[in-house]
């Protein structure tokens, strides 16, 4: 979780340097949602998410220098810098993207979970949407196909309070988006998406049942952003003391840091250890982003057809 939130604050200060473009979402208060899922499944489970992404890919085990040349248009990253911050993937962890149009990564998800049945490979899908996509029309014709077939899919609703710049409250109908799949017989709970640990709980329950032939599940973790919905987002619609109160009382890393010095399993010092080495590996990484060359012109012709 602090290595996400380390990378994240040193991409917003590269953007603010303008040596990022386009668009940049970051993941500043969400870490416990993808670092929890990613301890409760195996390295043969596939994960798809939207275009705030860049903890995903972390938490999968993708390379800082690779995710930071990538945000930063350089040919050393991931889609060789032409996907940017939004789009960028990884075969080799099973990281299928990053994908800009809003619930679009719903039924690409749900598609790789129908591979896996069909497979019969013993390996889930969790596929990642913010509450703003919840009531998206293909989201809905998604939850149909995996309820009707039964598909190893954990569906993970990031509720971070806002679609873009709309409350929850003002877009969704129903407040608990956990029971969206109800009417189909899809299983859903809300989680503390603040808690790392009540993440990792809920999302060995969902991959068990996936595993189990029970499947799909809804997971809504209940959770923040601290940051506008992307850099060029002042995030007016919400008041300063509404984001100061969920650091100091539900932030992620405050909250485990505390509970692991009470319980003496770390200590300041190693927490600052661990701190400085992450740094050090952030900065590492943008140093390899600023100093990886821009793409050559011939990139443009390339990736743009498969022969099949």
């Amino acid at each position: 979780m602090l290595l996400i939130r380390r990378f994240e604050e040193r991409a917003g200060q590269l953007y603010g340097m303008g040596l990022i473009g386009g668009f940049c979402h970051l993941y500043i208060g969400q870490e416990a949602v993808v670092v929890g899922m990613q301890a409760a499944i195996t390295e043969n489970d596939a994960l798809i998410t939207s275009y705030r992404d860049h903890g995903h890919m972390l938490a999968c085990g993708m390379d800082p220098k690779g995710v930071m040349a990538e945000l930063t248009g350089r040919s050393g990253g991931y889609s060789r810098g032409k996907g940017g911050s939004m789009h960028m993937f990884s075969t080799e962890k099973n990281f299928f993207g990053g994908h800009g149009i809003v619930g679009a990564q719903v039924s690409i998800g749900t598609g790789l979970a129908f591979a896996q049945r069909y497979k019969d490979d013993g390996n889930i899908t969790l596929a990642y949407f913010g509450d703003g996509a919840s009531n998206q029309g293909q989201v809905h014709e998604s939850f149909n196909m995996a309820a009707l077939w039964k598909l190893p899919v954990v569906y993970v609703i990031e509720n971070n309070r806002y679609g873009m710049g709309t409350s929850v409250q003002r877009a969704s109908a129903t407040e608990d988006l956990s029971q969206l799949g109800a009417h189909r017989g899809i299983f859903g709970v809300q989680v503390d998406g603040m808690d790392v640990e009540a993440v990792k709980e809920a999302g060995e329950m969902a991959a068990a049942k996936c595993r189990a032939g029970d499947g799909p599940v809804i997971l809504e973790m209940m959770t923040y952003r601290y940051r506008g919905h992307s850099m060029s987002d002042p995030a007016n619609y919400r008041s300063k003391e509404e984001v100061a109160k969920v650091r100091d009382e539900q932030d992620p890393i405050s909250n485990l840091k505390g509970r692991l010095l009470k319980q003496k399993v770390l200590s300041e010092d190693e927490f600052k250890k661990i701190d400085k080495e992450l740094r050090d590996i952030v900065a590492e990484a943008a140093e390899f982003a600023q100093n990886s060359p821009e793409p050559d012109p011939s990139e443009l012709y390339t990736d743009v057809l498969v022969e099949a």
